[in-house]
């Protein structure tokens, strides 16, 4: 296979960055690589041939046998607040075999996740277990299909061996797709080299790759922040309106290109709880549905205590410039969200007693442990049940209010209810539905269970078929409450 005919252009820009920020690294091999999903749509957007690479070779290469022509495989190097802890990390099972150029001169990295042992894998063996990498597939392109901003991907390849975690459990590679591994953990890490002059590198290097529109910006450091800050307020709104838990917000998972990355111990929620944790790790609840905001500044402060040498050679001004910046992710988030959830309820402009209404039917969906895809499904097609939230009074007092705010706009129903339909999915990826097509993949090899729910979960908003009914039934309260591993 040439590289012209598989479609590769990779270049190697972060390898030219200082050398404490990686090491360079060849994957390790794996006995018999086997193709069990490839994103042929996705490849095709990369300028990739799936022709070409759904192919032996094609697996040889997704499982870290084989490098595709102008590979220069890399381990970055990052730390991270885990927990509010911060330590010193780094690509413990991944490697980065490079960044595609497309047709349309955008740059991605290729990235194997479960490829091998690297300097930084802390005694792990640098494997991933095929289970919870069909998991970050069918999540990531979810959450591509809703429209959020993500991480992708474009292939998981079984590798022939059995890895050991609690029980023996088949291996695999997932081929990760990104607009940058850059982590608010990889400021850490550079922010801890005393010289200084690696911090500046890194940060000139990520305005170049995702933010050169700053360039020449008066301070394009504190310009630097501000964006990060505006994309994460942004991205975790995005994350608030659809019900998802990420599970995981340390540092070293906060990318700053404001993706969402690391699908571990993720999920969405069914009935409405803000206080709603399924990572089995965060025995706190510090990363639960209704602290994701407040976390995202957490982290955002983090981000911006790296950037102090560069925003100003004075340390108190410094200081003054990072917390003006993130005094304002509050507001920004806020705005934000308030905006996502009028799309919600179909409500066009701005009003003042919008967020009263907004929470107060949040409320009652708590009270009442109310489905939150659903309620919000049913109030757009208008296809309520006659019990639960629906059946109470007070919520038939509320839905008279909305009524009343609604005929009130300029814009017709039918407008309003198209609006909705923009910001309310149908589907989404259910966590017994999402456990029920793993196991059949892993348990007995039946990978029809997962390709139908791929299916079903590339259309989250529509409205117009029937075939997605038995995704939309949330679990059977018998079923106990659900949790959420790492898979590491």
């Amino acid at each position: 296979m040439t590289q012209s005919h598989a479609g590769w252009k990779l270049e190697n820009s972060y390898s030219q960055l200082p050398s404490l920020f990686f090491t360079p690294i060849d994957p390790n091999p794996v006995p018999t690589p086997e193709f069990v999903l490839f994103n042929e749509a996705l490849a095709d957007s990369l300028g990739l041939s799936s022709d070409a690479l759904h192919s032996d070779e094609g697996a040889a290469i997704f499982a870290g046998n084989k490098v595709p022509e102008g590979s220069l495989p890399i381990a970055q190097a990052y730390a991270g607040h885990q927990f509010g802890n911060l330590t010193m990390l780094g690509d413990g099972r991944a490697l980065l075999i490079g960044e595609q150029i497309t047709p349309s001169n955008e740059r991605f990295d290729i990235q194997l996740k479960g490829s091998g042992r690297t300097p930084f894998s802390r005694g792990g063996d640098g494997r991933a277990a095929l289970g919870p990498m069909l998991r970050e597939y069918v999540i990531s392109e979810a959450m591509h299909a809703l429209g959020i901003p993500t991480t992708r991907s474009l292939a998981v390849v079984k590798t022939g061996e059995d890895i050991i975690r609690e029980t023996l459990l088949p291996g695999a590679v997932m081929t990760r797709v990104a607009s940058s591994h850059l982590r608010f953990g990889t400021f850490q890490y550079a922010a801890g080299v005393e010289e200084g002059k690696e911090l500046k590198a890194l940060a000139d290097y990520a305005i170049e790759r995702h933010y050169p529109e700053i360039k020449e910006d008066e301070n394009r450091y504190r310009s630097l922040l501000a964006k990060v800050i505006e994309k994460h307020a942004s991205l975790i709104a995005k994350w608030q309106q659809v019900g998802f838990i990420h599970g995981v917000m340390n540092t070293d998972n906060m990318s700053i290109c404001g993706e969402t990355i690391d699908y571990g111990p993720c999920a969405f929620m069914d009935s409405y709880d803000p206080a709603t944790v399924f990572s089995s790790i965060d025995a706190q609840g510090r990363y639960a549905y209704g602290n994701q905001p407040k976390i995202g500044g957490w982290n955002l402060a983090r981000f911006a205590e790296t950037l102090l040498p560069l925003l100003h050679e004075d340390q108190k001004k410094a200081v003054e410039i990072a917390q003006a910046e993130i005094e304002a992710y509050g507001r920004i988030y806020h705005e934000k969200w308030l905006s996502n959830m009028r799309g919600k309820l179909g409500l066009f402009r701005a009003e003042d007693g919008d967020e009263k209404l907004i929470e107060e039917l949040l409320g009652l969906m708590k009270d009442h442990k109310s489905d939150f895809t659903n309620t919000f499904r049913m109030l757009t097609d208008g296809v309520k049940e006659e019990e639960g939230l629906f059946a109470a009074p007070e919520f038939k007092q509320w839905e008279t209010k909305w009524q009343e705010r609604l005929s009130s706009q300029s814009g017709s129903l039918e407008e309003a209810k198209k609006q909705m339909q923009q910001h309310n999915p149908v589907v989404i990826p259910r966590n017994h539905k999402v456990e029920e097509a793993l196991e059949a993949a892993v348990r007995y090899d039946d990978y029809t269970v997962l390709t139908n729910l791929l299916e079903v979960l590339s259309r989250p908003y529509d409205y117009s078929t029937s075939k997605t009914s038995a995704y939309c039934i949330p679990p059977d309260p018998s079923n106990g409450r659900y949790r959420t591993f790492c898979g590491t």
